[in-house]
Parts: structure tokens; sequence; C-alpha cells
């Protein structure tokens, strides 16, 4: 009876473990590089594949663990530098991304508005979005040519629907073209209003995040402030062979990495304070 129990138990701690142990989605690897894919292709470079982003951040790495410590004779400040520069690429592409949704708010009711004129005009829903490029804002007129390209070839609204959400990768743009596949697939009379509303939220949304961004970008250059200048005044004492010493000892060791993961989450926890959370694809 109690081998029965004991078994009746383990079997329900794993049943209740069992989403996280085995997700219903994809693999962590695969999830891991579908995530960084998606960064790449928000960040304008749709070429680059997640594994040229791998090998730049390792060469740029094991390059800094040479240069560092030449300059400075400290094994594991080197290694601390090396993971630093490592880290670089992805930080890059990750910035970039941010730039460029943040530009694309200021874009996007731009968007709606020359897409409801079109509509309004006669045309239909595949025309009026292969008409954006050539009348719209000019970071998304590749995109629309693209998608005008592909409907001409297949004469499949959805597919060259598919292919634009994927280029364009943004939330903004997943909602909207969601909103005018399901016009074109069910009907509809409120498709003028709905764009009209859409455009009215979008220019309200990016007028708040751009003050809200302002008033608390002192947070996110605070952070960075507090990170760089420790470690500053750390590279400069060791320069000396007697502080060079005691830092490549095993004591030394853990005193550095005691303090590089102080500071990275004192970082990543004024950088979440200092920035707005960002919008979700939810039709991917």
């Amino acid at each position: 009876m109690t081998l029965a129990l004991g078994l009746l138990l383990g079997a329900g701690l794993v049943l209740t473990a069992s989403p996280w142990l085995w997700p219903r989605t994809a693999r962590p690897e695969r999830t891991t590089m579908s995530r960084t894919r998606r960064l790449l292709v928000q960040a304008g470079l749709p070429k680059v594949s997640p594994a040229t982003l791998v090998v730049v951040s390792v060469a740029l790495g094991l390059a800094a663990l040479g240069v560092v410590y030449v300059l400075v004779p400290v094994l594991p400040l080197a290694v601390i530098g090396a993971a630093l520069a490592a880290a670089v690429p992805g930080l890059v592409v990750s910035h970039r991304a941010r730039v460029r949704r943040r530009r694309a708010r200021t874009v996007w009711p731009d968007v709606v508005d020359h897409l409801l004129s079109a509509i309004r005009s006669g045309l239909a829903l595949p025309e009026s979005l292969s008409t954006l490029a050539s009348v719209g804002p000019t970071d998304v007129r590749a995109a629309f040519e693209e998608f005008d390209r592909d409907y001409r070839a297949t004469g499949s609204f959805g597919i060259a629907l598919d292919d634009l959400k994927r280029r364009l990768a943004d939330p903004v743009a997943d909602r909207l073209l969601e909103t005018l596949r399901m016009s074109r697939e069910v009907g509809g009379s409120d498709l003028t209003s709905v764009l009209r509303n859409l455009s009215a939220y979008l220019r309200e949304d990016a007028a708040i995040r751009s003050e809200v961004e302002a008033r608390q970008s002192w947070v996110v250059n605070a952070a960075r402030l507090g990170v760089a200048a420790p470690w500053i005044v750390l590279v400069l004492l060791a320069t000396r062979p007697e502080a060079a010493a005691a830092y490549n000892s095993p004591a030394g060791a853990v005193l550095l990495a005691v303090g590089l993961a102080v500071t990275l989450l004192a970082y990543r926890l004024m950088v979440a304070l200092g920035r707005l959370p960002e919008e979700r694809r939810w039709f991917e």
C-alpha cells in the first residue's frame, strides 16, 4: 500500500511538472534559434543566419581574450572581457531591433491612412496593399514591393500576406494584416471604421511611449554609468603588478566572478525599470 501511494504521488508530481519538462512547443534550442532569427529580421538583417551571429560572437570573444590578456595580464579579467565581447553582436542586434521598432511606431499610422484612402477609392485589398509600394512610407516600401511581386506570381492573397508578415516582423503589422485577411475572407462593412480607429490608437500610443521613454532615459543612462565605472577602475588597478598577482589568485577570481554577477543583476534590474514592455506578436 505504501509503495502504491508513493508511485501515485510520484506520478502526480511528474504530471504537475510536465508542462515545464515537456512543453508542447518546439524544443528549447529550436525556440532559441527561432527567436534569434526573428530578432535578426526585426533588426533589418534577414539574410544573416543565427549561426553566423554565433560564429561572429565566438570570434570576437576569442580576439578580446587575447587582447585583454596582453594589455592586462589577469586571466579572470581576460575571460570576463571575452564574455562581454562575445555578447556585443547580440546586444547590437537587439539595440538595432529596438530602434527599428521605435521608428516603426511612427510609420504605421501613415501606412493605415494610405491604406484607408486606397480602400475608400474603391480598390480591392490586394491592390490597396500594392499601392503602398509607391505611396507608403519609405521604411516599408520594399516589403510591400515584395508583396506585390508575390501576389502577382502566386495569385494567392493569403500566401503573399504570410510572406509580408514574415518580412515586416512587427506586432502592429500582424494586427493590420490579420484584420485585412478576415475582412477579405468573411466580408463586412466595418473595415474603414476599424482602420480609422486603429490609426488614432497608434498615434496616441506612439505619443505616450515617446514621452515616457524620454522621461525614463535617465534610468538607463545611470545603469550604464554604474556598470562601466567600477570596471574601468578595476582595469586601471590591474595594470599594477601586485594587483594583477592578487586578481590572478583563486580568491581574486572568485571576487571578480561575484562582482560580475552582481553588476549584471543590478544592470538588468535598472534596465527593466527604465524600459517599457514591448508589444508581443500574437499572429505569427
